[in-house]
């Protein structure tokens, strides 16, 4: 009843009060505190096993080539010892060796689908040994060369672009910045002036002993004990000025003529949100299936892209299904950004990059990144200057309605976008406080995309229905971001494209998982190793899927993002087990398509609802 779904509305909320005691407090029931209150993840959660158990064939052995290591190799050379030992074949068909023309796998003797092998191609093609994580797939792009790898570590990769740009971004902040002391010095003077001459004959002698409180004081003032946070004040001449000099800047380097941009028309699409963790590449490949125009990478920290680390390198990875792709980077000062931007656009196939200014997440925050550049306009300006000073494709941001939760900021920060050359604004209608909490504010979001015209803004929050695209398609905004929702459906793009909702059966369901499972393993690999990255992934991905309700089963339509139903059974035994919070279930569901689990396997989803406590364990 509606009592009950406004008590369930509620659940994460209460679950994240719950121990306060007196004074307010946290405990745990005990009245002794416990520190930081409880959040929608399971920091403490033990890392899952993806190791490959027993001994590991070199891989030379595995290629057919001699090992130039000899016998002080530390992998072992003994291929009938090996296959004696290796884990069990797991369901299906091996995806590599059904595309190559000789039926050559790449993972060779250790590949879990090596009985599907055609006869005679057992042995692996001497051309390459892929390995788990960073398997090279004809249809995936911008994987890292050894070459690239190699210059980023010893800092021998040039960046002229960034340079250029940074110098003169820097330059035009600083002149801005001169003027604006002279001319606030000017005006200083004019007043002391006009007061001392204002002033009695037999006290104008005694002037330079009157106390001003006029503007030089208040400089004097202000370098004698400076603001800390000065850059977050938004009605200061200098920064003012600054902004208006900085805008001239664009993506002209000195020494070359001005770059053809690309451009996108963003309007009317739907947009899958860049998720951590679980908006991995076969994820993304689920969601194309059913309709969605315009895909993102997982959020890629800066800094660790120019560092040459290759699991931040491989969250960039492009299939060849995602026809609009961008990478999402996350940084907190300028130089790291722009060399970033200058990178990407260098060496990997991008339609976009995307800034973000919205992850909550503390780690990220008090490093100045993510939500922090929502009040650190000045640094925030310089930033998109940059980038868009060496881009040669669009730069869109993505950003929440600011830091507090009764005060929303965006609205001041988006008049100034439109002026930094950013092409699209996404906007989360929730606060870095509320990060996942309560209902997102959508006529705050209708407000900010009215002040965006004619830069394309795209609302984001709650959107799990055709009902909450179609609804608001007088709002303003120029298309619509999923996230949630489209965890929990992954075919709510049809749904929105066909106006309709969608009574899939248990069995669709569970071909979508099957096609998840095949898009792993081309992905990650068909090895022990990449058999359990995959079963990992689908896990996570199932700690949102179980919260879908038939819609043969509701009461009413939609299903809301914010509603926790009580336990119920499906319609058959399949549809009962995955409505099942209980991760043992979803582990079942894997064992379908990947076989069975290590006996050590250990399994506690990174993200939860904070009202459900749910771990597997092999």
């Amino acid at each position: 009843n509606n009592n009950n779904n406004n008590q369930l509305n509620e659940e994460d909320d209460q679950a994240e009060a719950a121990g306060v005691g007196a004074g307010g407090k946290r405990d745990g029931g005990d009245g002794k505190p416990q520190g930081k209150r409880a959040r929608g993840a399971n920091k403490n959660r033990k890392a899952t096993l993806t190791r490959q158990a027993g001994p590991k064939l070199c891989s030379n052995v595995l290629a057919g080539r001699p090992c130039s290591y000899g016998d002080t190799c530390k992998h072992s050379h003994d291929v009938a010892a090996y296959l004696a030992q290796k884990e069990p074949d797991i369901p299906g068909v091996c995806p590599f060796a059904a595309r190559s023309p000789g039926g050559h796998c790449k993972f060779g003797f250790t590949c879990r689908l090596a009985s599907t092998h055609p006869a005679g191609a057992a042995a692996p093609a001497a051309a390459g040994v892929g390995q788990s994580g960073d398997v090279h797939d004809d249809c995936e792009t911008n994987s890292i060369t050894y070459d690239l790898l190699t210059a980023l570590r010893k800092r021998s990769y040039k960046f002229p672009r960034s340079e250029a740009a940074l110098k003169a971004v820097r330059a035009a902040f600083a002149n801005q910045a001169n003027n604006a002391n002279q001319e606030l010095s000017t005006n200083g003077a004019a007043a002391l002036a006009a007061t001392v001459a204002a002033l009695p004959a037999d006290a104008a002698e005694e002037a330079d002993d009157v106390p001003c409180d006029g503007l030089e004081c208040k400089q004097e003032a202000a370098s004698a004990d400076p603001e800390p946070e000065a850059e977050v004040e938004e009605d200061g001449a200098a920064e003012a000025g600054a902004s208006a000099a900085a805008a001239s800047v664009g993506p002209v380097v000195a020494g070359r003529a001005p770059r053809e941009k690309k451009t996108i028309d963003f309007r009317g699409k739907l947009y899958l949100a860049p998720l951590t963790t679980v908006g991995n590449l076969p994820f993304r490949r689920i969601v194309k299936n059913f309709g969605v125009d315009i895909t993102c990478g997982e959020m890629a920290m800066a800094h660790n892209i120019l560092n040459g680390q290759k699991s931040e390198w491989a969250l960039l990875r492009r299939h060849a299904s995602e026809d609009v792709f961008g990478a999402q980077i996350c940084g907190h000062n300028e130089d790291t950004m722009a060399k970033c931007a200058e990178i990407l656009c260098n060496e990997t196939d991008l339609d976009f990059i995307d800034i973000n200014c919205g992850c909550p997440i503390d780690l990220v925050y008090k490093m100045g990144a993510g939500s922090a550049l929502l009040q650190k306009r000045n640094k925030f300006e310089r930033i998109v200057k940059s980038m868009v000073g060496v881009m040669d494709i669009p730069l869109t941001v993505k950003l929440r309605t600011g830091i507090e939760t009764r005060r929303n900021t965006t609205h001041e920060l988006i008049p100034r976008l439109k002026t930094w050359g950013v092409q699209l604004i996404t906007l989360h209608g929730r606060s870095r406080e509320q990060r996942y909490s309560k209902l997102a504010d959508w006529e705050y979001i209708s407000q900010c995309a009215r002040l965006a015209d004619p830069i394309p803004l795209y609302g984001n929050g709650d959107v799990m229905s055709f009902e909450d695209v179609h609804g608001r398609a007088d709002m303003g905004v120029s298309g619509f971001m999923m996230a949630r929702g489209a965890l929990i459906k992954p075919w709510l793009p049809r749904e929105i494209k066909e106006r309709r909702h969608w009574d899939i059966s248990s069995r669709e369901r569970l071909d979508i998982l099957r096609d998840f499972a095949n898009f792993g393993l081309e992905h990650w690999g068909s090895d022990t190793m990449g058999v359990e990255k995959t079963r990992n992934f689908m896990l996570e991905w199932c700690s949102f899927l179980y919260r879908y309700i038939p819609v043969g089963l509701l009461e009413r339509l939609p299903q809301r993002m914010n509603e926790r139903p009580p336990a119920f059974f499906g319609r058959d035994d399949l549809e009962t087990q995955m409505a099942s919070p209980d991760a043992r279930d979803w582990l079942k569901l894997t064992e379908l398509f990947l076989g069975p689990a290590p006996a050590d396997f250990n399994f506690l989803p990174k993200h939860k609802a904070n009202s459900y406590e749910t771990q597997s364990q092999g």
